[in-house]
């Protein structure tokens, strides 16, 4: 054995080892994202289903059981056939996200299309006066920090969000939070987040602006919240916060953030600019009441004299 060890390692060339190791690096860079596609999906469930055929098989030909093992064999062979046909819309779906992660023209296009999505939904929320929670998930997995959350896996739309918020009796998801995974899909709802740590807050903070605050804490998410009471778009990030944004100025920022715009903490910072200029604005705009003029001298001697 050590002859043919060192046989081997003779062998070996510069070339055979490189080639081995891109060969081994790409079949775990494939195994990966296959995993990471269908995390969550009902594609996983179908591999375990495979993996425990699989194992049946094995064991029916080490025990020689040749019904089992001729029945195993022959579902084997068209299982393919029938992965294609129950799963047609799952693959579909994985081949588009593997083509989004490839090529980045399309995935900021995408981007992008998600974010007017967005915002015209916070609009439209904000304008109705009902409160919203919307969490992007980045880099930082939210799973362990939210509690008690209905997972959806459903496309984005702004119908879709906007409903999600509607403040009815029988609309179980509207307290919560949203939670936009990666795959730029709707993951979860009615999450609950953790609060803020802060105490700095003041009063005008409840307990919606606090669980955005909070998560952006912990986590390195973006979290778009929209107040009930006042009908204004908030922008949390890092920690920070940036009130009663425009759609407009949400749009620069959320495409800033993540559409390789320009740095982050600029567009927090330009944001909270726009902010307090729209209120500084706004409070000059206000009309003021008109001062009561003081009644004239000739006034009361015409009521003497009359």
């Amino acid at each position: 054995m050590t002859a043919s060890l060192r046989e081997f390692i003779d062998g070996l060339t510069v070339t055979s080892v490189a080639t081995t190791v891109v060969d081994v690096a790409l079949v775990y860079y494939l195994i990966y994202r296959l995993l990471l596609t269908i995390r969550g999906t009902r594609a996983a469930q179908m591999v375990v289903g495979i993996v425990l055929i699989g194992a049946a098989f094995f064991v029916a030909e080490r025990l020689e059981l040749l019904t089992v093992s001729w029945l195993l064999d022959n579902f084997i062979s068209y299982f393919i056939i029938l992965i294609i046909v129950v799963f047609q819309q799952d693959i579909r779906r994985a081949l588009g996200r593997i083509g989004q992660g490839v090529l980045p023209f399309g995935r900021k296009q995408e981007t992008t299309h998600i974010v007017d999505e967005v915002v015209a939904a916070c609009a439209q929320i904000a304008r109705a006066k009902m409160g919203a929670i919307i969490v992007f998930e980045r880099d930082a997995a939210l799973e362990e920090f939210v509690d008690d959350a209905t997972r959806l896996d459903a496309a984005l739309t702004r119908q879709l969000l906007v409903s999600l918020f509607v403040p009815a009796r029988d609309n179980e998801l509207h307290d919560g939070a949203v939670v936009i995974g990666k795959s730029h899909r709707i993951d979860l709802a009615r999450a609950l987040l953790p609060l803020s740590r802060a105490t700095d807050l003041g009063p005008e903070f409840g307990t919606r602006h606090r669980a955005a605050l909070g998560i952006t804490e912990d986590t390195d998410a973006v979290v778009v919240v929209v107040s009930e009471e006042r009908g204004e778009i908030s922008l949390c990030f890092k920690g920070s916060i940036a009130r009663d944004l425009e759609p407009v100025m949400l749009r620069r920022a959320l495409v800033g953030l993540f559409a390789g715009g320009r740095a982050t903490e600029e567009m927090v910072e330009e944001a909270e600019a726009a902010a307090e200029v729209g209120k500084a604005i706004a409070l000059v705009a206000e009309p003021r009441p008109e001062p009561v003029q003081p009644p004239s001298s000739s006034q009361p001697h015409m009521e003497a004299t009359s």
